[in-house]
């Protein structure tokens, strides 16, 4: 491994796993920390092949997460029943849930070329894109159905941002007071937002933007299709503003989605999510700011947060 950056190095124990992987002749040649997840360490692995080329490999690395071993055995089996469906998702190359090879649960896959793309300019183009790759993902019938959705948030855990508009947050937390509305299942990616999303756009001509992988698939579930909607405008209206929060969730319906019958079923699916980030703002902030987002300090988010959680409350219907 010639890369001398100590944090792009990768454990002894989980090179030697990883090498054991590759094809004949092939080698680990370079390693470099990929920014932007919450949960895992990420680093891509250029591999030196036998004819003096390189390709790339993507090792994911959970230190000191509690459900590390669970998540890996869910992000293992999605890349697996994702393979030949068309959704463009890494291909699993090897998986070790329970650390019996590695320092730490570990899963290593191959590499997708493109890159995220957090910034305002050329949203309006991007936005069409990532409803129609949800509508694809929702689409996807599994032989075998991943575990029920999990929402932690209760009205009681929620954190009202300091000079929130306290009537609409009132009311936002009456509504997950009340029992979730029926829904039909769908398979769920359950973390789908433009930090996962990998783009191939040319600079000179942002309308060629298309997507090139959706990544993170640890927290596949089954449940209504409004949970990702709901997760993706929230993320949407801390990233770029409260409007595009609202409008991604038209975009998902232009695009062919089919979200839950009443205004108030799927008010409640955004509600709940939009309240789920006052739990985590620091959290979900910081990895925008080191992917030069740098404006979206925790108080400017809180700020968005507070202006969607209002808006929802204050839409028609």
């Amino acid at each position: 491994m010639t890369d001398h950056d100590e944090a792009a190095a990768v454990r002894p124990l989980t090179l030697a796993w990883a090498s054991r992987h590759l094809e004949a002749g092939e080698r680990i040649v370079r390693t470099e920390v990929l920014h932007g997840g919450v949960t895992a360490e990420t680093r891509r692995l250029a591999v030196g092949t036998r004819d003096g080329g390189t390709r790339d490999l993507v090792l994911r690395t959970f230190v000191g997460v509690e459900h590390a071993e669970e998540w890996l055995d869910r992000e293992a089996g999605a890349l697996t029943l994702l393979t030949g469906t068309g959704v463009p998702a890494p291909e699993l190359v090897a998986a070790d849930p329970t650390a019996a090879y590695c320092e730490y649960p570990s899963l290593l896959m191959t590499h997708l070329a493109g890159r995220t793309v957090l910034d305002d300019e050329g949203l309006e183009t991007r936005l069409p894109l990532l409803a129609r790759q949800l509508v694809a993902i929702h689409a996807i019938r599994p032989a075998e159905r991943p575990r029920e959705y999990v929402a932690l948030t209760t009205a009681d855990t929620v954190v009202t941002p300091k000079g929130a508009e306290a009537v609409a947050w009132a009311a936002a937390i009456d509504v997950i007071r009340q029992p979730a509305p029926p829904y039909e299942g769908r398979f769920l990616h359950r973390d789908f937002h433009p930090g996962n999303v990998l783009f191939d756009v040319a600079p000179a001509r942002p309308a060629g933007a298309r997507i090139t992988g959706v990544v993170d698939w640890a927290a596949t579930s089954w449940g209504p299709v409004d949970l990702d909607v709901a997760h993706c405008s929230t993320n949407l209206a801390l990233l770029h503003g409260p409007a595009w929060g609202l409008r991604f969730a038209e975009a998902y319906e232009e695009a062919g989605g089919m979200p839950a019958a009443t205004a108030s079923e799927r008010l409640y699916w955004r509600v709940r999510d939009g309240l789920a980030f006052s739990e985590e703002v620091r959290l979900v902030s910081q990895p925008w700011r080191e992917a030069g987002r740098t404006e979206l300090t925790t108080r400017v988010v809180e700020e968005r947060l507070d202006a969607y959680v209002t808006a929802l409350m204050d839409a028609p219907g």
